[in-house]
């Protein structure tokens, strides 16, 4: 990371994202949507892999308004599970890349795949909605597990929709 910004880039070059500032948090998921997008990502044709080895999709989640596309944004297409659903896996149609989850409803983050961030990447902090994780997975103990969502998370969240109201 270099002036308080982090770079995300797709896997040909094409597709370069910028986040300005401190990301709200680093956490790796395991709901049955985001390993389901997940395979769904890595099933195109040359995709590189999005998910862990365990099941789980790591993410750097950001505020929305400090997300900025630096080039390729013609490249950008929105991948849904559901039709209805207003999660997007965002695709880097150049090389299928995974570049990040967003959303079309009024949510104000966006969560950044780990797999495409340029430069030193945030540890994960903490793992998310666990009890869908792949029974073959290991539980390991290093940083705390949340078979949901836990407060500590929510409150994050909060926390960085208010300083988007506040600044």
């Amino acid at each position: 990371m270099s002036n308080n910004n982090t770079m995300a880039q797709c896997a040909c070059g094409r597709v370069v994202l910028r986040m300005r500032g401190a990301p709200i948090t680093s956490i790796a998921c395991y709901c049955d949507d985001c390993q389901t997008g997940g395979q769904k990502i890595e099933a195109l044709p040359n995709a590189s892999p999005v998910k862990g080895p365990d099941g789980g999709t790591s993410y750097l989640v950001y505020r929305k308004d400090r997300l900025d596309c630096l080039s390729g944004e013609e490249h950008l297409q929105s991948l849904k599970i559901k039709p209805e659903s207003p999660t997007n896996r965002v695709v880097a149609t150049c090389c299928n890349s995974g570049m990040y989850l967003g959303f079309d409803d009024s949510k104000h983050w966006v969560d950044i795949y780990h797999t495409r961030i340029q430069g030193p990447v945030p540890p994960v902090q903490l793992r998310i909605c666990t009890r869908y994780k792949p029974l073959s997975a290991e539980n390991p103990t290093d940083i705390p597990s949340y078979p949901g969502y836990p407060f500590k998370f929510i409150v994050r969240l909060l926390a960085a929709r208010i300083a988007m109201w506040l600044y």
